[in-house]
């Protein structure tokens, strides 16, 4: 049996760049469908007051 190299490396080329591509479209396609749900906003305000005694002066 004869070993043969194979010098051309435009198949792994076509392969990365074919992986990329669709790795792109699959993260496109989980941004676009996240953007469709209409996730609710908070209904209540939240009012929280901080006294001024848990502040430290840093100089």
């Amino acid at each position: 049996m004869q070993f043969i190299k194979k010098t051309s490396s435009s198949r792994s080329i076509v392969g990365i760049v074919t992986k990329l591509v669709l790795l792109l479209l699959v993260f496109f396609l989980i941004v676009f469908l996240l953007n469709k749900i209409d996730f609710p906003a908070p209904k209540k305000d939240i009012d929280k007051t901080i006294p001024n005694e848990n502040f430290k002066i840093v100089k």
